[in-house]
């Protein structure tokens, strides 16, 4: 294995595994750290967690188990893969992981990059953007658990990091690979060793890549990955080589846990004309709603057409449950849910799941038991479709604003699609 990643939840993780398959890399994600040696075809490992939201201790020792795999697995360079939103607190856990990661590895810098340009994540100044919005305007101020109230990537890092956070402004990015790398050099050796870098286009990624051939840790969205794999293998054999895929006609069903803007439009496109059943916080802690019983619905249902089962009520609505019964609760019971439901859905015959949202495909992911994903063909960017490497299953694990208004019924056509 030559590029060891580890990512803070399942959507971004196979986000991650998509970007790198692309560029023609031998790609596994597993889901968390595997018990035994990776296959000695594999070229990247993406050791995909659920760390994003929970306490910091344990978001730090699942990165550091994680890494002791990957680095046992002989990987030269290292990448720690978050959301390009960002999505921490002002305690985590973005900065005390790659804090301690930068401490097993011995690393005396490392690079802080979120921008993914085919999604619409921009740095530029040290700022996220997403599209033409500050991340800070962008909805994501309004996320249940990990609201972003700010789009300085520097003053969000600063008080979750022990150490200095330094800046590669656009106009040194612009300059090429040999400008950048003299310039973490110079905010490295001024006492700040985790760096904020600009980009605003895919050229920008590439540059970068070429410039941090020599660190051993890397940070970033999945938009970072694109310049790596040319640093690891000829470029020629990366080009030639294409993903196969093999997908399923079988029974299919939706699951949506996300309440990004992006997915709630999703929602409201599919729900006009096939079946879909909402689920409520407030029933779901009283009881009236079961995973046995909208199992049951569903399976009903999945004979004529791909069910929609979400939980994607507008802020509004969540933060109104949350006051009522408490943020953690309401979470928990969410997550648990929907784990319990893909269970069952599998279980009496659904071979699709297309899943929106990253805590909800993290349940989903766990609550299956999964091992390790294949990549498939990319559905949207930054989405790709997977399969089950122990069991007839195929999936989709989408990130809650990617994807357009269709995405549900391009994901469950991708899910289909046999070989040419």
């Amino acid at each position: 294995m030559l590029l060891g990643c580890i990512g803070d939840d399942f959507t971004g993780s196979s986000d991650l595994a998509n970007t790198l398959a692309k560029r023609g890399m031998r790609v596994v994600q597993y889901c968390g750290v595997p018990g035994g040696n990776a296959d000695a075809t594999v070229e990247a490992g993406v050791v995909a967690l659920k760390s994003r939201t929970i306490p910091v201790a344990d978001a730090v020792a699942k990165s550091l188990d994680a890494l002791d795999w990957l680095a046992a697995q002989g990987c030269r360079q290292f990448l720690f893969k978050y959301c390009s939103t960002f999505d921490s607190t002002s305690e985590g856990n973005i900065g005390p992981v790659i804090d301690a990661l930068m401490q097993r590895l011995g690393a005396e810098t490392t690079i802080v990059c979120p921008a993914f340009p085919a999604a619409g994540r921009s740095v530029y100044q040290g700022h996220l953007f997403v599209n033409d919005r500050l991340l800070s305007e962008s909805g994501m101020e309004n996320h249940p658990l990990t609201p972003m109230r700010d789009a300085d990537l520097r003053r969000l890092l600063a008080p979750q990091t022990r150490q200095g956070v330094g800046h590669v402004a656009m106009q040194t990015v612009l300059a090429g690979p040999d400008a950048i790398r003299s310039a973490l050099g110079r905010e490295q050796q001024s006492g700040r060793p985790v760096i904020v870098v600009d980009a605003i286009r895919d050229e920008d990624l590439f540059a970068i890549g070429t410039a941090v051939r020599d660190l051993v840790l890397v940070t970033g969205g999945s938009g970072i990955a694109l310049g790596l794999p040319a640093n690891l293998l000829d470029p020629d054999t990366l080009a030639a080589r294409r993903t196969e895929w093999c997908g399923d006609g079988g029974l299919a069903a939706i699951l949506s846990g996300s309440c990004s803007a992006m997915t709630r439009a999703q929602v409201r496109r599919y729900r006009a004309d096939h079946p879909a059943l909402e689920i409520e916080a407030a029933r779901l802690l009283a009881g009236d709603q079961t995973a046995e019983t909208v199992a049951d619905w569903a399976s009903s249902a999945a004979s004529k057409a791909a069910p929609l089962i979400y939980s994607s009520a507008d802020p509004a609505q969540v933060n109104a449950a949350q006051t009522r019964h408490g943020r953690e609760r309401v979470a928990t019971a969410i997550e648990g849910f929907f784990a319990d439901l893909a269970r069952k859905l599998t279980e009496a015959g659904v071979t699709r799941l297309v899943v929106a949202g990253g805590e909800t495909s993290g349940a989903v992911v766990e609550g299956l038991g999964l091992s390790a994903l294949q990549i498939g063909p990319e559905i949207a960017p930054g989405v790709p479709a997977v399969k089950a490497s122990d069991r007839p299953l195929w999936l989709t694990l989408k990130s809650g604003n990617f994807g357009g208004e269709d995405f549900f019924a391009e994901a469950l056509a991708v899910l289909k699609r046999r070989p040419q």
